[in-house]
């Protein structure tokens, strides 16, 4: 594989991933209700663990996003950019 096709995948993977955590964070902000809703038939939560709990699951996607698809697709470009 060469690193032309490694960055092209990087691309792709930073994009979908962004993409999910902004669906996630418009479905978090704008229904927020029902989405609370369903998750306490299956969990105990209050408004604010619920909150806790999604904010720190972004964030902690969003660092999965930089550490594996950012980082090496930088890395990436500046291989490219040195070998040329």
């Amino acid at each position: 594989m060469t690193l032309a096709e490694i960055k092209e995948i990087l691309l792709w993977c930073t994009c979908i991933n962004y993409a999910i955590l902004f669906v996630w964070f418009g479905v978090f902000i704008l229904a927020h209700d029902w989405l609370y809703r369903l998750h306490t038939c299956f969990f105990l939560l209050s408004d604010e663990a619920f909150d806790a709990v999604h904010y720190g699951g972004m964030a902690v996607y969003k660092i999965g996003i930089l550490l594996f698809n950012l980082a090496p697709l930088i890395a990436v470009y500046m291989a490219l950019v040195s070998a040329a």
